[in-house]
């Protein structure tokens, strides 16, 4: 099996299987920097939020890589603290330089999974954003949401990885077409030096990092890795010329710590 490197999203558009998140990552010369390196590496999905305070500077080095926008699929994120997506949507647009998103997310379902969809459904059929979905809901949420949605949500974005296998969203997702997709699938660093995803990584001469994200290429997800380094950027991104067979999927599967969890959290902040 070799997964394509496009995922078809509901409203008929393609999202990238693999792509570079920003979070955490600092505005600026670093976030340029990280951006630049990923688009030259052959990355064409860029993921940033309005928490992460880091979009006009993914939105620089989107203009300056000479790259046409409409090959670029640009993710950003509703910060639920605010009041109105929409409004939320504009200055997004004015920060990232840009006239319209790919994909836009609720962050996470703050004061619960529906009240800011019908904003985010103006967002839509303005055409701020090609396609409008979740963050960290879990699979009652997205069926809470499903109730009341007149535009389905295309993407759900949670903490994923063969440590947090999730297979009851997934499988909730899955069913209803929605794509799942991957951040902090390295678990922001601490899953790199375990010892069943480093002897699979050897024998495959792979590093630890290709060898999760390919794992959730495998499972039919966006995978949205981070890293602020140029060679690390371009090995994330190298994982389309090999495969894990059914027993290191099968080894990595049993790494799950949530049970199969239908939940996007184990830690709720909000």
């Amino acid at each position: 099996m070799n997964p394509s490197t496009q995922l078809k999203l509901l409203n008929g558009t393609e999202i990238p299987a693999v792509g570079l998140g920003v979070w955490q990552v600092e505005d600026g010369a670093q976030t340029e920097g990280a951006v630049a390196a990923a688009l030259e590496a052959g990355y064409r999905l860029i993921d940033t939020a309005q928490g992460y305070g880091n979009e006009a500077s993914v939105g620089k080095a989107i203009r300056e890589s000479g790259i046409p926008r409409e090959e670029i699929f640009l993710t950003t994120k509703f910060l639920p603290a605010k009041d109105d997506p929409f409004v939320e949507a504009e200055k997004s647009l004015e920060r990232l330089g840009t006239d319209y998103l790919d994909l836009y997310l609720i962050h996470w379902p703050q004061g619960g999974p529906t009240w800011a969809w019908p904003g985010m459904e103006k967002v839509s059929t303005a055409g701020l954003s090609k396609g409008i979905g979740v963050s960290n809901f879990s699979a009652a949420e997205l069926a809470e949401l499903a109730k009341v949605s007149q535009i389905p949500a295309a993407v759900n974005q949670v903490y994923f990885s063969p440590f947090a296998y999730r297979r009851g969203l997934l499988d909730a997702s899955n069913e209803v077409g929605l794509v799942t997709q991957a951040y902090s699938p390295l678990g922001t660093g601490e899953h790199l030096t375990d010892p069943v995803v480093g002897r699979i990584a050897e024998e495959l001469g792979r590093t630890p990092a290709q060898v999760l994200i390919r794992w959730g290429v495998q499972k039919g997800l966006s995978v949205i890795p981070k890293s602020t380094h140029r060679e690390r950027i371009v090995q994330n991104f190298a994982v389309f010329d090999f495969e894990l067979d059914e027993a290191a999927v099968a080894a990595l599967d049993a790494l799950d710590t949530t049970n199969g969890s239908a939940e996007a959290r184990e830690d709720k902040w909000w």
